[in-house]
């Protein structure tokens, strides 16, 4: 029998105590230093999207041309690419000038036109700067064999309770943002302030058809809280509060479809926080970054009743970047990243139950020409369900005990030019055998390619193929090609 894992509590007490010092660590005022390749005050810091092929800066300098980037925010936030019209008040029109005007082409800015373009954007409100954004996005899918939860892919059921195919066509994942920039807080070193809303509307709506909850249809669709936070900072330091995506295993396969591997490699999501980092710039091409968080603890696993516990999950990750920045992420980034944490169940004749969770988590990112690149994630850990792992099981309610998982994914990315695109990878999350119950999923996996268009720098088309297995516990197992265009119009 395969050998498992388990967390004792001792290890629980000291990670707490140790993660509460670097915490408080991050949390001390610290004197800022000039760095060139901080954002725009009210740009959120880099996080990864599902248009990844956006997340890299096009050139090696603020003086060359670069594609129109998307504003990403601090958790893999919206792509929403700006543009504007240049009009000249001094400008009378003259017939001649139609004849000789060359063909129209494509726009571009330099990083350092990029931002005074975006300020003209943004709502004034005493010292704030407001920047609304948004993109309509839809996705129709075709499914040799049904996937569920049906919206999106996170697994795919078994022959012997599915088999049939499916055709989907799905628009909620539009979403709608602000981006806010406050005044500096002479406070904290006149730290710049800001801050995030975003929705989608993949929410639960609750809807109630014969006594029976169901869950939200695609013309009755509920409203998704994303993000939600505020934040300090500087050049050395950052705090940030609120909702947004976790510390650990923060980047995402280059997939156009709404759930990018989750359940399927992938773990991470978006939980409530209270957040430090701290950046380290030992050069102009070498910066340490250092993370901590305290989490609410977040129990998606519905195998039993659960309540929540009296301590945070805590989540930390130290990451290394070299090459210079260009305003954008850095050539090549790793980091280590982990979780420690408690989740209580009320089963059935057994009230307040604790059961832990833990994981162990690496990520790489490496940018090997202006138009090639390479990142993966790996994970191991137990009672991973409110993390997108041990695909969506945490806990076995037979013998009320934790399931130990494993797993990651790989994406391979090329600009065939600037405006052609294409991402290839595979990732799979494999639970331990004998953690599962009897029908339950014990390996899933996923192999994708696809291809996506810069139509304009706010229209963006894209088809991806994927192929998706799941394996069951005593039960056949689920296989289906599955075919999407997904389509994204920003502003």
């Amino acid at each position: 029998m395969a050998r498992e894992i388990r967390f004792r509590r001792s290890t629980v007490g000291t990670m707490v105590v140790a993660s509460v010092v670097v915490l408080a660590w991050f949390l001390a005022p610290l004197s800022a230093a000039a760095q060139s390749d901080w954002p725009a005050s009210w740009v959120s810091t880099p996080y990864p999207t599902e248009f990844a092929s956006a997340r890299r800066s096009a050139g090696s300098g603020t003086s060359e041309l670069a594609r129109l980037p998307e504003v990403e925010n601090g958790s893999g936030g919206p792509p929403a690419r700006f543009d504007s019209s240049v009009q000249l008040a001094d400008y009378a029109f003259d017939p001649a000038d139609v004849a000789e005007a060359p063909p129209a082409e494509p726009q571009f800015y330099t990083l350092d036109e990029l931002r005074e373009e975006m300020k003209k954007l943004a709502w004034t409100k005493g010292d704030y700067k407001i920047v609304p954004y948004g993109n309509l996005w839809g996705s129709a899918y075709y499914g040799s064999s049904r996937f569920a939860p049906g919206q999106f892919v996170l697994y795919i059921p078994s022959a012997d309770d599915e088999g049939e195919d499916s055709f989907v066509i799905d628009t909620r994942r539009t979403r709608l943002g602000l981006n806010i920039a406050g005044p500096q807080v002479p406070l904290f070193g006149c730290a710049e302030s800001g801050a995030q809303v975003e929705i989608d509307f993949m929410g639960f709506t609750g809807n109630v058809v014969g006594g029976t909850v169901v869950p939200n249809s695609e013309n009755f669709a509920g409203v998704l809280l994303r993000h939600a936070y505020a934040e300090l900072k500087t050049e050395n330091w950052r705090v940030l509060a609120g909702q947004t995506w976790d510390v650990i295993s923060p980047l995402n396969p280059g997939m156009l479809t709404y759930a990018v591997g989750w359940a399927g490699g992938n773990i991470g999501f978006r939980r409530m926080q209270i957040r430090g980092e701290r950046f380290f710039h030992f050069s102009d091409a070498c910066l340490v970054t250092v993370q901590g968080a305290m989490m609410q603890d977040i129990v998606s696993d519905q195998t039993a009743f659960a309540e929540n516990v009296n301590w945070p999950v805590l989540q930390g990750r130290v990451a290394l970047s070299l090459g210079e920045s260009s305003g954008g992420p850095r050539p090549f980034t790793i980091g280590l990243a982990g979780h420690v944490g408690e989740q209580g169940w009320d089963f059935p004749g057994a009230d307040d139950y604790r059961l832990p969770t833990w994981s162990v988590c690496a990520d790489a990112r490496y940018a090997i020409t202006d138009r090639l690149g390479i990142q993966g994630e790996f994970f191991t850990g137990e009672n991973l369900s409110t993390f997108l792992g041990g695909i969506t099981q945490g806990i076995n309610p037979i013998t009320r005990r934790t399931i130990q998982a494993t797993g990651g994914w790989v994406d391979l990315w090329y600009d065939w030019t600037p405006r052609l695109h294409s991402h290839v990878g595979y990732g799979n999350d494999n639970p331990l055998n004998a953690d599962v119950p009897t029908s339950g999923r014990i390996f899933n996996s996923f192999l994708f390619g696809n291809v996506s268009f810069d139509v304009t720098k706010k229209l963006i088309l894209g088809v991806e193929v994927s192929h998706w297995r799941t394996n069951y516990q005593d039960k056949a197992p689920g296989d289906s090609m599955i075919f999407e265009f997904a389509g994204q119009y920003a502003f």
